[in-house]
């Protein structure tokens, strides 16, 4: 009896030192960075395994992970890391391959949004937010949108609803200090180094500023979906939703102002922007928002005042600028229809002079306007409109300036 117990105790220490053996031996392959030799010895050696304890399952399972991560196998990383941490592995050991494999699947799905093969990023990004989804809820925002670039909308769609049940707002806080040298303002990458910069004197003006909620967006990316998908009531049914919930977060109304323009409904989207107005009277880009579909809607003349406004607000909008010239040249081309389809009689050469004289009135109208947009930044746009503008108008010294400023910029 006592010779059985002890070749059974030979058998077990031999047996042990085998499964130790051959995981040591594949370990060595995994660091010498044979990856395939480390898996096939691992997967030749499953019985052996398996009848070992807790503890070498749990180390080869967490071999298996790592061996995964390199081989950017990552859904058998995930499982693997599982498995041993169910097996008994700590976190201690496991966070750090964790972190590893997260870098990798990012740092993969950059790739293969480069490389436009969107769905895969999408996926990817998913894991990560998956492995935790308490710190890594960035990337479920970032993988719904890989899967809008990949018309994947019902993908898109599960995402970002799963993004608007749990609040995502993505607000983060950007830091900054003025470089004392150059005077130039950057941005520091994070609050630890932000708040060595900002005691040493080659830095000055230390601020802090929050981003916007990304809720706003991910509510209109849902409802512009459904209407992707021809579901508008499910589209409006969102944003009112929403809206029920935060009902002065001017966002979401711009949001939902957006939508009706995107449903072509210009006169609720019209109201919508009214109530934000209302609520935010000094945002030039509500005023601007408003001349586009007043002008969409043929109300030039309250188009006009919006973009006004939002110049008046904003002066260095560009857009601004170049929309109220494009409205006030809107009803140009039929003027010079009716020019070129008059004839030689006293009546028609009457009628051409008054056409003409209006036709001028309206580029009279826009010189002082492309005027003030050129001494901001020389928009070359503007350059451009402008100095074809002194050409039809006569003036040779203006169309000159123009052209020569024209060239400067080329």
């Amino acid at each position: 009896m006592k010779k059985l117990l002890l070749y059974t105790f030979i058998f077990f220490i031999s047996f042990s030192s085998a499964q130790k053996k051959e995981l040591r031996s594949a370990n060595k392959l995994y660091s010498s960075g044979e990856f395939s030799s480390a898996l096939d010895l691992l997967d030749s050696s499953k019985e052996l395994f398996d009848s070992s304890d807790d503890k070498i399952k749990a180390q080869v399972m967490l071999l298996y992970g790592k061996i995964h991560t390199s081989m950017e196998t990552f859904d058998l990383a995930i499982r693997s890391f599982d498995m041993s941490s169910d097996l008994g592995t700590s976190e201690q050991v496991l966070n750090p391959e964790i972190n590893k494999l997260e870098t990798s699947i990012i740092t993969s799905a950059i790739g293969d949004n480069e490389n436009e093969n969107f769905i895969e990023a999408a996926k990817k990004l998913k894991m990560v937010f998956d492995l935790n989804e308490d710190n890594n809820k960035l990337y479920l925002y970032y993988a719904a949108s890989s899967a809008v670039n990949a018309q994947d909308f019902d993908l898109s769609l599960e995402y970002y609803l799963k993004l608007r049940d749990i609040k995502y707002e993505g607000i983060e806080t950007k830091y900054y200090v003025t470089e004392v040298s150059s005077g130039n303002e950057i941005e520091i990458n994070s609050e630890a180094e932000f708040n060595l910069l900002k005691k040493s004197k080659d830095y000055s003006n230390p601020r802090e500023e929050e981003t916007e909620s990304k809720f706003p967006e991910i509510v209109k990316n849902i409802a512009l979906i459904y209407k992707e998908l021809g579901q508008n009531d499910k589209a409006l049914a969102a944003i009112e939703e929403a809206r029920s919930s935060n009902p002065d977060d001017v966002g979401l109304i711009i949001t939902a102002a957006n939508i009706y323009f995107e449903l072509d409904n210009k006169e609720a989207f019209k109201l919508a922007m009214a109530e934000a107005i209302q609520k935010d009277p000094n945002n030039p880009i509500l005023y601007y928002n408003l001349g586009v579909v007043s002008g969409e809607l043929g109300e030039k003349e309250v188009a006009e005042s919006y973009y006004k406004k939002s110049i008046e607000l904003d002066p260095n909008n560009e857009n601004s600028y170049l929309n109220l010239v494009a409205l006030i040249l809107d009803g140009e081309q039929e003027i010079v229809n009716e020019m070129n389809n008059l004839g030689t009689s006293r009546a028609d050469n009457l009628r051409y002079d008054e056409l003409k004289e209006t036709r001028e009135g309206l580029y009279r109208k826009c010189v002082p306007i492309l005027k003030e947009l050129i001494a901001l930044n020389n928009n070359t746009e503007a350059i451009r409109t402008l100095m074809n503008i002194y050409g039809t108008l006569g003036d040779n010294p203006g169309y000159v300036e123009m052209k020569n400023l024209l060239d400067q910029q080329q």
